[in-house]
């Protein structure tokens, strides 16, 4: 019988297969599965050399909930490199609100129209069509903590927003989050999915129920 000559995976071997293209699907962010959330924290996984590093669930949702709050009934929200917060809006179904997400990592071009490349360094390299001042409320997250970083990221939270801005960054960027952006400190002090070397902290411009 020809088919004798056909080598055969041992289940073993063929459900190690099985896991490996489960866990690249995973990476590259594109797992169809029945019952897959594309738009849950992980769905994408954190690349360091990119400075990412997503929040826990717990605070990706208080955060989500505040921007909701904050933009009110209608509102529009752009999360600039905070994609852990846009997934949790994107999973508030039926509420009233627009968001985008505006990020360098391509892969979250998975969400359609609604992501925007953005980079840094270009703060006020956007689509025309993104007009200015034409969000409620901008949630931010510099991926370094660096005042360049946080400067050239405020020229664009500021073209951006109508007035309020959540800023999550490092506790030792409170005065330059002064500086350039007329943010103080919130006592909610957010978490990430893993632990970090540095101490996060929440900055707000209104009166936010991060207190």
């Amino acid at each position: 019988d020809d088919d004798d000559d056909v080598p055969q995976l041992s289940s073993h071997a063929l459900a190690a297969l099985q896991e490996f293209y489960l866990e690249q699907q995973q990476r590259e962010g594109m797992k169809t599965s029945q019952g897959f959330n594309q738009y849950s924290i992980g769905s994408i996984e954190e690349d360091w050399q990119l400075s990412q590093f997503w929040y826990s669930e717990e605070t990706a949702s208080r955060l989500a909930n505040e921007a909701i709050v904050a933009a009110g009934e209608g509102g529009r929200i752009a999360c600039v490199s905070a994609p852990s917060v846009y997934q949790k809006l994107k999973e508030q179904h039926g509420k009233d609100f627009s968001v985008c997400i505006l990020e360098y990592d391509r892969r979250f071009s998975v969400y359609g129209e609604e992501f925007i490349f953005y980079d840094y360094n270009n703060p006020l390299k956007l689509p025309e069509d993104l007009l200015p001042h034409s969000f409620d409320i901008v949630v931010a997250d510099p991926p370094y903590l660096s005042e360049e970083c946080l400067q050239k990221t405020a020229e664009t939270i500021k073209y951006l927003t109508k007035g309020k801005i959540l800023l999550c960054t490092g506790a030792i960027m409170e005065e330059e989050a002064a500086k350039h952006l007329g943010v103080k400190m919130c006592k909610f002090i957010p978490k990430h999915s893993r632990n970090l070397a540095n101490e996060f902290r929440c900055y707000v411009n209104y009166a936010s129920g991060l207190d």
